[in-house]
Formats: structure tokens, C-alpha cells, sequence
């Protein structure tokens, strides 16, 4: 794969190792989505006894929180520009806080005494609110560093896949592990040792994707690729974010696009729903849950590569909606098996008993419409972040600024405030049927659980992907229309670089129309 730094040329593009690398960020952050998002309500109420429902509401709460924290991170981002790049930075002190908040909430806040109740909720709290910040300060290279890899746009849709392979080394490594670590402690999810043990497990793995991931953006991380205006730091108010959001008509719909693709898979693969589902429903977790997993998994690799297909061909835009509605109607089917559940032996999941394997045609229905669905919107969860550099792009061919810290911690906001909603969705579901503790794979079924797995599982997923498509059915950043923005933003840097103004190659340049052909 070629590597091309030109100022004066539309195409930046990527070494085949730094494509494969960077991303590794996105997995090294999802561990901790994982680590954190999927299982601290669990721990605050069953390990803590803070109870269901603050546990599950603090969750979406801390993102006021967020709400300032995000946009001054994102300033100061693009305000950054030392010796150790832009990005780098971010990333090393990202990891670093939420690897020490991490360590303490685990593993000290249950030495409390159960009798110091304030001591646990407000070390509760505010471990959780430290390490927020720091999970801000590394998910926003992720969407925000794109800009600098590549610009070519035969290489960003490439971004989606090497970021899934990251995040599925990231979050899969820490659902793989769980359960199995779960089994050595006698309360499994709800043992306080169970979450001591998992947090190093977790952190190291981190630790070797931010290595990997620095390694794959160091030559990038250069003012040279930075924008239209070289090294020139962007002095964003934190009350411009308005003003950007509303004319930035792509993000405002990719925003609700990458809310919808991430409360589907957040709420679906929540921890307490898979329970229920696999456990207190089908009766085997133990048996069900890892060959699901792997299975989804295994089905997701194909829509990998289809979706890199269809975005280098006809766009990301068209790719997005193309397999967010297969994942789409196959739920329809998921829907249907499970209102069937509980009528019957032959309506119930099975793949193994003690004779042996012991399919039936339920669970073959169930893994070809689950399979083919998870697979689908899978492959499509990341895709809205190489999106995110498009946007940043629009922006800068827009108003002459570069700011991809802002660009990114706006859709970084969004995506942390629905992936924490997915806990307080759960807990109050899970308090509507009379739970007090949130259910773990050895809790019995309850009367109400199947419709509370329906709604978690299939329902809220699908009106999700049904508002991503109506979000993009309008967005205008298409393949075509990125090559003309790129074109035109070259063209631009090109003139600063030999002394015109940016506002000058703002006036000068403003359509594919008027680029030299060495430009396009």
C-alpha cells in the first residue's frame, strides 16, 4: 500500500501497518467499555449493595458530567500541538487514568465497611467520574485521529474493518475471559474477587493496544497533515460547539446514526440481558453464552468485508444503511422465535446436553436469524467513527478549521451517553418485574423476565436501527462528494503553504469547478 505525504496533492494516505495499528486504539477503550459500562451497575448493586436502581441510573447521570468535560477535552485537543503530536498525548494519559480509577474501584471500594454507606457511594462516584474523564481523553483520538491517517477514500472504509478487528480484540478478549473467571468465584458476577481478578486482566490487555495503536499514528502525528493550515492551532470557544452542530448538517445525522447503532449493540449485548436470556430463560449460560458469542462472531467476518466492498464502491453512507437493515428483518425473525418461547421442550435453545449435541430447530432458527442479524449490525456498530473524519473534513471545507478534538468528543459524547443509558434501560426493566439485584447467570427465571428480554433484546435494537436509517437517508457526504471536498481542501492547503490566507483560499476555492486537475 502506498504512502503518500504531499502538501501540495488531495491524497493522504496510510502505511498498510499504520491502518492496522491506529485502530487498536478503538480496542484498547473497549475494554473498559466492558470492563466498566457492562458491569458496574452489577458491581455497585450486588458487590457495593447500593442498590438496583441508583446503580443503574448514576451510570446515565454521570454523563451531565460528561456533558462538560467532553467539549473542553475536545479544545484543548485541538489547541494541542507539542513535541509528542497532537494525539499521543490523549491517548497515554487517557489510558493511564482509567487504569489507576479502574484498580481502586475494583479492587478497594468493597474494603469499605458495609456500615460506611456514604464512604461507598461517594467513592463510587467519584472513581466513576475520574474515570470518565480519562475514557474521554483516549475514545476521542480514536474518531478524531482519522484525519491525519488517511483521506483517501479507497482507505477509510478499510478504518471500520481494522477498527473492528481492534475492538473485537479489545471487548471480545474481556467477554471471553469473563464468564470463564466468572465460574472460579463461588457467586460468580456478583463476587467481589471475580471483579479484582478481571480489572488487571483488562488493563493489561489495554495497555498493549495503546502501545500498538501510538506505534501505528507516530509518523502521522504531524502538523504537516494537519488541516489546510499546517501548524496552526484552532482557538475554539467551548459555546461554538453549538454553531458547529447546527451547520454541520452531516454530523447532526450521523450523531443520531451512531446513537442508533450504539444503543442496539450496548442494550444487546448487555451483560444482564444475556443472563436472563441464556440463563434464567434457555436454563444453560454456561452452555449457550460462549457459542453464541463466537458464533455472532464467526458470522460478523463475511459482513466485514461486504461492508468495506459497498463503501469503497458506492460510499460509507450506502454501506451504513445497506446492512443496518439486513440486521434489521433478521431481528424481526429473533422477535418472532422468542414470543414463541416457553411453549414447550422444542421452544427453548439447545445445542448440547449430556448425550451429546442436541440441536433442534429452534435453536437453528435462532442461530441463522440471530447470526446473520448480530453479524450485520456488528460490522456496521463502528462504522458511523471513520464517518466521523468525513465530517471533520466537511468542516474544514466549510469554515477553514481544523478541529477533529471537537468533532470527535461530539460524537464521543453522544456515544458515551447512550452507552450508559443502556444500564439505567436495564435496571429499571429489571425493577418493573420486582427485582431488587440485577439477575446473574445462577439467578432463577421470574415471572415478566421473557418480556423484559424481549423489549431489551430485539425491540429497542430494532426501533434503534430503524432511526439510524432515517437519520442517513438525507446525509450528503457521499463517495463523490467526499472526492470534491477533499479536492478543494487540498487545493486550499496548497495556497496557504506558499503564503495566501486561509480566508483568501476560502473565497479563492469553494467548488470542484474551479480545482487544477492535479488536484482531483
Amino acid at each position: 500500500m502506498n504512502h503518500e505525504n504531499n502538501a501540495s496533492g488531495s491524497v493522504n494516505r496510510a502505511r498498510l501497518y499504520q491502518l492496522v495499528l491506529f485502530p487498536l486504539n478503538n480496542g484498547a477503550t473497549n475494554v473498559y467499555y466492558v470492563l466498566v459500562l457492562s458491569y458496574i451497575a452489577t458491581f455497585g448493586a450486588n458487590v457495593l449493595s447500593l442498590g438496583t436502581l441508583f446503580a443503574s441510573v448514576m451510570v446515565t447521570g454521570m454523563r451531565v458530567f460528561d456533558a462538560f468535560t467532553d467539549p473542553i477535552i475536545g479544545a484543548l485537543m485541538d489547541r494541542t500541538n507539542g513535541k509528542f503530536g497532537k494525539f499521543r498525548p490523549f491517548m497515554v494519559i487517557g489510558n493511564a487514568i482509567m487504569a489507576v480509577s479502574v484498580l481502586v474501584l475494583y479492587g478497594l471500594t468493597p474494603l469499605i465497611p458495609a456500615g460506611m454507606t456514604a464512604a461507598r457511594y461517594a467513592a463510587f462516584v467519584a472513581l466513576y467520574a475520574v474515570w470518565v474523564i480519562g475514557y474521554t481523553f483516549q475514545t476521542s483520538c480514536t474518531r478524531s485521529g482519522q484525519t491525519v491517517l488517511t483521506n483517501d477514500p479507497k482507505q477509510r472504509p478499510l478504518f471500520t474493518i481494522f477498527n473492528t478487528v481492534g475492538s473485537l480484540l479489545g471487548m471480545g478478549a474481556m467477554q471471553f475471559f469473563a464468564p470463564i473467571l466468572a465460574k472460579r468465584f463461588e457467586d460468580g458476577y456478583s463476587s467481589a474477587e471475580f471483579f479484582s481478578t478481571l480489572a488487571p486482566v483488562g488493563i493489561i490487555i489495554s495497555v498493549v493496544l495503546t502501545v500498538l495503536a501510538i506505534i501505528g499514528i507516530w509518523e502521522k502525528d504531524n502538523p504537516c497533515y494537519f488541516g489546510i493550515g499546517g501548524d496552526k492551532a484552532e482557538k475554539i470557544r467551548v459555546r461554538e460547539y453549538l454553531q458547529i452542530i447546527r451547520e454541520n448538517n452531516p454530523m447532526q445525522r450521523l450523531m443520531v446514526a451512531g446513537a442508533g447503532c450504539k444503543l442496539a449493540l450496548s442494550i444487546a449485548t448487555n451483560t444482564t440481558v444475556l443472563c436472563m436470556l441464556y440463563g434464567c430463560m434457555m436454563g444453560d449460560y454456561d452452555g449457550l453464552y460462549l457459542p453464541m458469542m463466537v458464533l455472532g462472531y464467526a458470522f460478523s467476518v463475511p459482513f466485514f468485508l461486504l461492508t468495506v466492498r459497498t463503501s469503497q464502491k458506492k460510499g460509507q453512507k450506502a454501506s451504513l444503511m445497506r446492512y443496518v437493515s439486513v440486521a434489521l428483518v433478521c431481528y424481526v425473525g429473533v422477535l418472532a422465535l422468542l414470543l414463541l418461547w416457553g411453549r414447550g421442550d422444542a421452544f427453548t435453545l439447545s445445542i448440547v446436553n449430556e448425550n451429546g449435541l442436541a440441536l433442534n430447530l429452534y435453536t437453528v432458527l435462532f442461530i441463522v436469524f440471530f447470526g446473520v442479524g448480530y453479524g450485520a449490525y456488528y460490522a456496521t456498530a463502528d462504522m458511523p467513527i471513520p464517518m466521523v473524519a468525513d465530517c471533520s473534513d466537511y468542516e474544514t471545507y466549510r469554515s477553514g478549521k481544523y478541529i477533529p478534538g471537537i468533532m470527535g468528543t461530539l460524537f464521543s459524547l453522544v456515544d458515551k451517553l447512550v452507552s450508559s443509558l443502556s444500564a439505567t434501560v436495564v435496571g429499571i426493566a429489571v425493577g418493573l418485574i420486582g427485582l431488587d439485584i440485577l439477575p446473574t447467570q445462577y439467578s432463577p427465571y421470574t415471572e415478566g423476565m421473557n418480556m423484559v428480554v424481549i423489549v431489551l433484546f430485539c425491540i429497542i435494537p430494532m426501533l434503534a436501527w430503524a432511526a439510524t436509517l432515517l437519520a442517513m437517508k438525507n446525509y450528503s457526504l457521499t463517495g463523490e462528494r467526499m472526492k470534491e471536498i477533499q479536492a478543494v481542501n487540498a487545493v486550499r492547503k496548497d495556497a496557504v503553504a506558499k503564503g495566501m490566507s486561509i480566508d483568501e483560499a476560502m473565497q479563492t476555492w469553494q467548488t470542484i469547478d474551479q480545482v487544477p486537475e492535479q488536484f482531483r
